[in-house]
């Protein structure tokens, strides 16, 4: 990054992270930086670019679909619209889809859906939670300090500890309207609760009339070595939400809520959400994706298995290892040694790399991994 842009930069943008190195061009799970350095990519754009870094499948069908119509707004049939739809169906289960353009409005649409079905208006979340930073998701993300500054947020949330199925069951009564839950705790650290967790959740919301919002925004997609990370538990919930995978980078999020329970026509919408060019970039993702669905667990097991003696936790490529302060020196370390990792929250450090990583690739990042945690 030059010194024109760093000024540029700090003169009219507004900071919103500790930025260090600026990436100018990517090519599957390698990314390289203004400096001619090369990296393997263990971020992945906080597990956004799914297929890779500039996947020809994706750029194709993106750029193609530019050519014909960039955008015409809901109020006509959308090209491709309809078609993912369908494939996030099967991919989620019986019912229908509504397309945003993040992972954050996924979950301010299931919190509306959830309200205006039921007639309820509380929710229940869980302690170092992340459903998103705007007002309604900000509501049922736990993290302390970035939701309390925003103090009083709507809905009403009451925060349970994660995995604390006698504390669920006694915050959720009559007037909740849904449960947020992450199947794996990504921004956390990925943390994995048993599976028995998941179906004792299924069972407090049908008891109580209220509905279980599977967040999967970060988990879903082939992440964890299934479409969706709940599906490990054999649960099936009543809204899930999806974005940052679902299109290797293009803005998009999705919910798919089950048969029966839906928006009526003018209770939700948005100008740009499932875009021709959002939608033809999903439709491509989720091609390459099921190529290699059923690599990823091997992938994840090869992961682990080389930084076992760090006591390695995850599921798929969707990794956590608790290192304490010493986070944010192992990754400059890693990144010093051409490795790009991510430190979540309370000193974890968060693999969560391009789902196309090769075995080659990993070796090496282990390899740099391993070094710097010493």
């Amino acid at each position: 990054m030059t010194e024109d842009s760093r000024v540029l930069d700090a003169r009219y943008y507004m900071p919103a992270f500790g930025r260090t190195m600026k990436v100018v061009r990517g090519a599957g799970s390698r990314v390289w930086d203004d400096q001619g350095r090369e990296y393997i990519d263990c971020v992945a754009g906080i597990a956004v670019c799914s297929t890779g870094h500039c996947h020809p499948a994706v750029v194709g069908a993106i750029c193609d679909q530019a050519h014909r119509l960039i955008h015409c707004s809901n109020l006509y049939y959308v090209p491709n619209q309809a078609e993912l739809a369908e494939k996030l169906v099967e991919i989620a289960g019986p019912g229908k889809a509504f397309l945003s353009n993040s992972g954050a409005e996924a979950n301010e649409g299931a919190i509306k859906l959830a309200r205006v079905r039921t007639g309820r208006k509380k929710f229940v979340a869980f302690t170092h939670g992340f459903h998103g930073r705007t007002c309604g998701s900000l509501a049922v993300t736990h993290k302390p300090a970035i939701r309390e500054p925003f103090e009083p947020l709507s809905p009403a949330c009451t925060f349970v500890d994660y995995g604390d199925l006698d504390a669920l069951a006694a915050a959720v009564d009559k007037d909740t309207a849904g449960v947020f839950v992450e199947p794996i705790q990504g921004e956390a650290g990925v943390l994995i609760p048993p599976d028995d967790f998941f179906r004792g959740i299924r069972e407090i919301c049908d008891d109580a009339g209220a509905l279980m919002i599977v967040d999967e925004v970060q988990t879903g997609m082939g992440r964890t070595g299934k479409w969706l990370a709940i599906q490990h538990t054999g649960v099936a919930p009543d809204i899930v939400t999806l974005a940052k995978g679902l299109a290797s980078g293009f803005p998009i999020g999705a919910l798919v809520a089950r048969e029966g329970l839906e928006f009526g026509r003018s209770e939700h919408g948005s100008t740009f959400a499932g875009g021709p060019l959002a939608c033809a970039a999903a439709l491509a993702t989720i091609g390459v994706i099921e190529g290699i669905l059923p690599s990823v667990a091997a992938k994840g097991e090869r992961f682990m298995t080389g930084l076992a003696a760090h006591n390695p936790r995850g599921r798929g490529l969707m990794i956590g290892i608790s290192v304490g302060d010493r986070c944010p020196e192992v990754q400059r370390i890693c990144a010093e040694n051409g490795v790009l990792v991510n430190c979540a929250a309370d000193g974890n450090l968060r693999l969560i790399p391009p789902l196309v990583i090769t075995d080659a690739e990993i070796d090496t990042a282990v390899g740099v991994i391993n070094a710097a945690l010493g």
